[in-house]
């Protein structure tokens, strides 16, 4: 199984308003920028008046009656926290925390925006500040701030979430506070599930999605439990995979909420016939097997399990319960439904440029393809056979980082396990694979858990295909094998040697191969020694 980690915080931070006023709104970090159209008097008056003003005096304005006060120690705190450590630390102990946390739902939209902008900036990157706004009843008062219809605001409590949900020890609560709100506000209405069917984004709507799906990805990164809760929020995958194939659909693959979305995804499918519930799990394994994972008589009758009329048995279960599981999926059925694995190989074949994307769906791939659980096998032989994802595939591990590799080897390496016909599969991907691997010293070689997944693919062939085996030996395989096998100076090349090692065994079985081993200079105890 693979899980992809959070994005950790996003830039996510108001502008400070002198940076504003001297740079014509061109901002490196455009956050909150259009808070401030059509108030440059306003701004004036800030930029200039921040000199006869300190922190204290600031703090003191949020209380103060008049919301022009209340502006300027807003305003005064957000400039001051832009990138100032010091001072939210300062900002804090003056106990300006609460105090905005009271301004959030002011009936004063100009106090309302710039409260909330600036607790963006006094939270961003400030674990302790993250955590004072969680413990003065923060999440309840910007969940009720994100109802108001204002799309500046909603910039900022979207931005405020996004930066709470890169601390770990928050996660939990924010899911269990946040999630149903969030999905019927804002996930639902703006993916375009809602409604038309078409995703119908303003610009300010569309940094509101994107925080918002920046959101969820930081907490999908987090434990069991949140994956839980987010499988069963109503609406929340629905609409992140009608996100998804609605830019697929207009030519938008390498949007940054689509990232998101898949990484969503792909977490949410992290161990997920584990943590399915158990009559969904039931529904996709069938009848196939009992609990000691023999096949149950039942199924079989008078035949042997081995027999054409027993094969033909199962298959036709396959496609009956295949026929029933794609119909119609809604909620957390997506993550296991077969269509899914058509929108993950869209993406592969046309996200040229956001290397996250592919990578997540090639990430989500392999854990729904992971184990030997009946369905997996399903999805693997739906992958190969049908949306012949082989070729995307080895197209991506042609120009992939270590990271993306990880991925991508890991899938080939289920598919291998599960695939029917093992001969045409290694036509394919053996060259591929062991151009991968290094051969000597000074090769660039990927990491461990790289070479272990490759030389697994390989063995998943070789143990039934006898083309695996004499196309190793014809890519120059053999050479790059017994180099990993004799490498053992770390405890990851140890994992690497033992692979090679099982692998060469299997390969001397190939009698008809002998000549051409003892042609390239090796001996049977070569093969089989460890």
């Amino acid at each position: 199984g693979s899980t992809f980690l959070g994005l950790g915080e996003h830039s996510s931070r108001a502008p400070s308003v002198r940076s504003l006023a001297e740079s014509g709104h061109h901002l490196a970090e455009p956050r909150a920028v259009e808070m401030y159209n059509g108030h440059g008097a306003l701004l004036g008056h800030h930029a200039g008046g921040f000199d006869d003003i300190d922190l204290p005096s600031a703090v003191k304005y949020l209380i103060a009656s008049d919301p022009n006060l209340q502006v300027l120690g807003a305003a005064y705190l957000q400039h001051k926290c832009y990138s100032d450590s010091s001072a939210k630390k300062q900002a804090r102990s003056l106990q300006a925390m609460p105090k905005l946390v009271k301004l959030f739902n002011s009936p004063n939209q100009e106090v309302q925006r710039h409260a909330t902008g600036a607790m963006r900036n006094l939270i961003y990157d400030n674990a302790e500040n993250k955590l004072a706004l969680v413990e003065e009843n923060g999440i309840y008062e910007l969940m009720r701030t994100l109802r108001e219809p204002d799309d500046e605001l909603r910039k900022n409590v979207t931005g405020i979430l996004w930066n709470l949900s890169s601390s770990d020890n928050l996660k939990d609560r924010l899911a269990r506070d946040t999630l149903e709100q969030l999905t019927d506000l804002v996930l639902v209405p703006l993916s375009g599930l809602g409604g038309s069917g078409v995703i119908q984004q303003n610009p300010s709507e569309a940094e509101i999605f994107y925080n918002s799906t920046g959101f969820l990805r930081n907490l999908s990164s987090a434990s069991q439990q949140t994956r839980q809760k987010m499988r069963e929020c109503h609406g929340l995958v629905d609409s992140m995979i009608h996100y998804v194939n609605s830019s697929l659909e207009v030519g938008k693959s390498e949007d940054k909420s689509v990232e998101n979305a898949v990484c969503v995804l792909r977490n949410l499918s992290y161990r997920l016939y584990d943590e399915m519930p158990p009559s969904s799990l039931q529904r996709l394994e069938g009848h196939r097997r009992n609990a000691g994972g023999t096949v149950t008589g039942e199924l079989v009758g008078c035949f042997s399990p081995q027999s054409k009329k027993a094969r033909e048995h199962y298959l036709n279960a396959d496609i009956v319960t295949f026929t029933e599981v794609s119909k119609d999926p809604k909620g957390m059925e997506w993550l296991w439904n077969p269509q899914i694995v058509g929108i993950y190989n869209r993406l592969l074949q046309r996200c040229e440029l956001n290397k996250h994307t592919t990578e997540a769906a090639s990430g989500a791939l392999q854990n729904i393809t992971a184990g030997d659980r009946r369905w997996a096998g399903v999805l693997s032989r739906l992958a190969l056979e049908q949306e012949r994802i082989l070729n995307p595939v080895l197209d991506r591990v042609r120009t992939a980082d270590h990271h993306q590799l990880r991925s991508l080897t890991g899938l080939i390496r289920n598919l291998s396990r599960h695939a029917r016909n093992k001969d045409e599969m290694s036509t394919k991907v053996v060259s591929h694979l062991i151009e991968k691997l290094p051969g000597s010293a000074g090769d660039k070689s990927p990491p461990a858990d790289v070479i272990v997944n490759i030389i697994a693919v390989l063995n998943n062939l070789v143990v039934e295909s006898p083309m695996a085996a004499r196309d190793i030996v014809y890519f120059d395989g053999l050479r790059k094998l017994f180099f990993i096998k004799k490498r053992r100076d770390s405890s990851d090349n140890e994992k690497s040697s033992r692979a090679a090692a099982s692998l060469l065994g299997n390969m001397w079985q190939y009698t008809k191969l002998h000549r051409d081993f003892k042609m390239k200079g090796y001996r049977k105890e070569d093969f089989l020694s460890l």
